[in-house]
């Protein structure tokens, strides 16, 4: 034991450092998010005076809170079932089917997680337009179908390879249909998977900021509350106490979300590395 103490202790003490470093900016945007924005312009780094509660207030009223947050939060639910439902029956199908023919399809499916957005973003907002898909958030849950489909399906297709073959045989000799048999049996066993792939997904759509800025940019009823937040950066002004306390209000909920489920993400996560 004496003779791995040292490492561990330095382990743990770089670990600690990352942490610090990690945590460093969020530190900061809620220290600010009780200032003034004379104590802000001041010194970023110095704790408040007193803690100035009318700065989320203001961003509350400013920002117009509750539309933009029920706008992602529709846009964010619609994304994420539509890729649990669409990756956990690929997975499933291309999991479930032995042929050299199955497997080139899932290298295709997953390739897409290689792919920078940045390269294909102006020809996906012009599909988009063509689909009428911009200027909503329902359209916008939907653009995130495809976006995070490659992930989640290489998470469920691996997890399916975890489930025996003779719960398939089961179902079906009971008279169950394969769609049946998946959702009433299979389904439920992926549910470490199901939860990471919610989580990863909702956090990334809840704080996603390019792609609504160009799908909602062009209708004001229609913003997430990033883009909401993004107004208080004007380009002569930036109003740094209303925008901290946005910025804090934006991301509070996803980080709940995340801290509520966190215990189920690495179980979730090498349940679909395995057997791939």
């Amino acid at each position: 034991m004496k003779k791995h103490s040292l490492p561990s202790t330095m382990a743990s003490v770089i670990l600690l450092m990352l942490a610090i470093a990690y945590l460093y900016p969020l530190f900061l945007v809620v220290i600010n998010s009780f200032k003034t924005f004379s104590e802000i312009t001041s010194n970023v780094l110095a704790l408040p005076k007193r803690l100035v509660w009318e700065n989320f207030q203001n961003a509350f009223k400013i920002m117009n809170y509750p539309r933009y947050f029920l706008n992602t939060l529709l846009a964010t639910t619609v994304g994420v079932c539509g890729v649990v439902l669409v990756s956990s029956l690929a997975g499933y199908k291309l999991s479930r089917t032995k042929t050299r023919y199955s497997f080139i399809m899932f290298m295709i499916l997953i390739a897409p997680m290689m792919i920078p957005f940045h390269s294909f973003m102006i020809s996906l907002v012009k599909v988009a337009k063509e689909l009428h898909l911009i200027g909503s958030p329902l359209g916008l849950g939907v653009l995130y179908w495809g976006l995070g489909a490659s992930l989640a399906l290489f998470m469920y297709h691996g997890a399916v390879k975890s489930v025996p073959q003779e719960l398939d045989d089961c179902a079906l000799i009971d008279g169950a249909s394969p769609l049946r048999a998946f959702f009433q049996i299979i389904f439920p066993l992926l549910q470490p998977v199901t939860v990471s792939v919610v989580v990863i997904n909702t956090m990334w759509m809840w704080n996603d900021f390019l792609l609504p800025l160009l799908v909602l940019s062009g209708s004001k009823k229609s913003l997430t509350l990033q883009l909401a937040a993004y107004n208080f950066f004007g380009l002569y002004k930036v109003e740094w106490n209303f925008a901290m306390a946005g910025v804090l209000l934006t991301i509070l909920p996803a980080i709940l979300f995340y801290l509520s489920l966190q215990r189920y993400i690495i179980k979730g996560m090498v349940a679909g590395a395995v057997k791939t």
